[in-house]
């Protein structure tokens, strides 16, 4: 569904250059709140975008990290924000469809108080194990779960991350048992895989990439519905004996509920135009191992409610919960 998003697109940015000028927007500098730590993947593409907005609209455009409880403090001060258009949200599907399903209560509603702009990027997880298990494909990996249910342990970077969920529905997909350990952070997971501490994890390619070109980390399968160019060899999960599986993480911008359409269609405008831009997407987002997903306000809204069944229901029946 993820590529499907960018169908159209073209159409949709000609039909906006059609039109008017849609508001005077902006006219002070914008806001866009980043609810992880800076210098992460989320901030690091934020950053990257501002500066870009900044140079199109000609106003400062600022990244305002606000971290903290899996997201909500950064979300909760933009749904509380003034709806002009200059307070957005940028993140990850975390904030938007896993957290409330992974908390009985959060102090936002992501479906009643945001204003989908647009979604932005996807990055491909792949599944990647320590060289020393004995395992070459997914399905060797699926067979020695089975042989010894619970006993091959896997990291992620937390609980309800993409990571653990990833590997819940894997799970689910194949009747796989495996042992989660979470860890604060892809980093020191990854590291821990590489120490033979635990046998495997699923992480952004980005991430793993150069361990595993250097021998640290074996590669078995990507969570793309296609190969990835950099490692032809390694087939997706999908093709691996798990029909339909999926491993993407994904980031997208919204706005405070009841910002003005005339905004959103501007926003979306503009952003689509630096993303889809073919020096923004051959200099950052192919080194990043990011893929362009824009699309309309009204493929993002579709989208993020789709996910959000798709994602209970594994948060569901895995029966995740977090306690504050």
């Amino acid at each position: 569904m993820l590529r499907r998003m960018t169908i159209a697109i073209l159409f949709a940015v000609g039909l906006f250059s059609q039109q008017p000028a849609l508001a005077q927007y902006p006219t002070k500098p914008v806001h866009i709140v980043v609810p992880y730590p800076a210098g992460g993947a989320v901030d690091a593409f934020a950053r990257v975008l501002s500066q870009n907005l900044a140079d199109l609209w000609g106003q400062q455009v600022v990244v305002d990290n606000r971290p903290g409880a899996s997201t909500m403090i950064g979300a909760e001060q933009v749904a509380k924000s003034p709806p002009d258009g200059y307070t957005l949200l940028l993140t990850a599907e975390l904030t938007l469809v896993t957290v409330p399903h992974l908390y009985e209560k959060i102090p936002y509603d992501p479906l009643r108080d945001f204003a989908p702009i647009t979604a932005l990027v996807s990055a491909t997880q792949a599944l990647v194990v320590n060289p020393s298990l004995p395992v070459k494909t997914v399905r060797d990996l699926i067979a020695l779960a089975k042989e010894k249910p619970g006993e091959l342990t896997y990291g992620s970077f937390g609980i309800g991350s993409t990571g653990h969920l990833n590997m819940e529905m894997l799970q689910a997909m194949t009747g796989a048992r495996f042992n989660h350990i979470p860890y604060n952070g892809a980093g020191p997971a990854m590291n821990d895989v590489i120490g033979g501490h635990i046998s495997f994890m699923f992480a952004a390619l980005s991430i793993v990439k150069g361990n595993v070109k250097a021998g640290k980390l074996h590669m078995i399968g990507v969570g793309s519905d296609h190969r990835s160019s950099e490692f032809p060899d390694v087939p997706t999960i999908s093709e691996s004996g798990v029909p339909g599986f999926e491993a993407k993480s994904w980031f997208g911008l919204v706005a405070p509920a009841g910002t003005r359409p005339d905004i959103i269609k501007k926003i979306n405008q503009d952003v689509t135009k630096v993303i889809l831009d073919r020096a923004f997407a051959d200099k950052y987002l192919a080194a990043q191992g990011l893929e362009p997903i824009v699309g309309t306000p009204e493929q993002f809204a579709a989208f993020i409610r789709a996910e959000t069944i798709k994602w209970g229901k594994v948060v569901k029946d895995a029966n995740i919960k977090v306690t504050k």
